[in-house]
């Protein structure tokens, strides 16, 4: 595989989820948070393992490996999938992935105590100007200058949307579940082990879904079905797929510092199809990130003497 066809097949994760966000926002208000949720992860658990079984991959979890699994399915897919949809809620898609993508700094900060991966100055300028990046993304301009008042409680209760907190706990739980997935596929197959937590982790959601408001298929149009079909097979199925094949393999820290790219995609996609506009500010958010992207995944390039690396 070359070089280029690999880092897009590395970006393509975020360009999905993204994507993803600004389909699923308009679902939420008929289909409730929880049964939007279900529906994202059962069938896409189920293509996954049927891939698995199609490409002759090892379905079976090593029972060794099953205590981090049940550990990363509460985590990864019940936890933060609820989150996810319950704060969507509240947020929108652009604000909300603009939230949840704040984990890259938690996911640098568990791979270097639990993996001693090598975070450099220029890897913090990057991570530091990535989180910059989704404050000028996601944050309302009238509080970033004006953020001295912040004693004056009303104001900022004002300026700052509901849903917010419910998200950045959903940034935790994404960046344990980065985490967690080389712990729960030491012995098994990270595809395999992608598609049955989301195919067990959906099952929780379900049933809070059905004790909230009674199980019910939502009266959605053909588009609405079309944007949940998209939402799991792609933006679920494809893209944790792929996002958890390269976390198990990869540099976590420059892996997840792609993880700045998602509010981008969801805020050009939700300007496009829900009619969010970016403001100046946002634009050099935009910027930033990219920065970011590029100053985290370059970081030893970039400090390391050019003899060390000839060498």
């Amino acid at each position: 595989m070359s070089v280029i066809r690999l880092r897009l097949l590395m970006v393509l994760p975020f360009v999905l989820w993204g994507t993803a966000m600004t389909a699923m926002a308009p679902l939420l208000s008929s289909g409730g948070s929880w049964l939007v949720a279900s529906l994202r992860l059962l069938p896409a658990g189920a293509a996954l393992l049927g891939w698995v079984v199609f490409s002759g991959r090892r379905l079976a979890i090593d029972r060794r490996d099953l205590g981090w699994f049940a550990l990363f399915t509460l985590i990864d897919a019940c936890l933060f999938q609820g989150l996810l949809a319950h704060g969507l809620e509240g947020t929108g898609a652009g604000l909300g992935s603009v939230l949840i993508d704040c984990q890259p700094l938690v996911v640098a900060l568990l791979a270097r105590a639990l993996f001693a991966e090598s975070i450099n100055p220029v890897g913090w300028v990057g991570l530091g100007c990535g989180l910059a990046g989704i404050f000028c993304l996601g944050v309302p301009a009238e509080l970033l200058g004006h953020w001295w008042l912040f004693p004056d409680l009303p104001v900022v209760s004002q300026v700052l949307q509901p849903g917010e907190v419910t998200m950045l706990f959903a940034a935790l739980a994404m960046a344990f579940g980065t985490v967690l997935i080389r712990f729960a596929s030491r012995y098994s197959d990270p595809v395999a082990i992608t598609g049955w937590h989301m195919l067990i982790g959906g099952l929780p959601l379900l049933i809070i879904a059905e004790f909230s408001h009674g199980f019910f298929l939502p009266v959605w149009s053909g588009l609405d079905w079309a944007r949940m079909i998209y939402a799991s097979v792609l933006g679920s199925a494809l893209a944790y797929g792929l996002f958890f094949w390269f976390a198990n393999r990869s540099d976590l820290t420059s892996f997840s510092s792609l993880g700045f790219l998602t509010p981008v995609f969801a805020l050009t996609t939700g300007g496009m199809f829900l009619g969010e506009r970016l403001e100046p500010l946002q634009w050099i958010g935009v910027v930033m990130v990219l920065l970011s992207v590029i100053c985290v995944s370059q970081r030893r390039r970039l400090w390391e003497p050019v003899g060390r690396l000839e060498s």
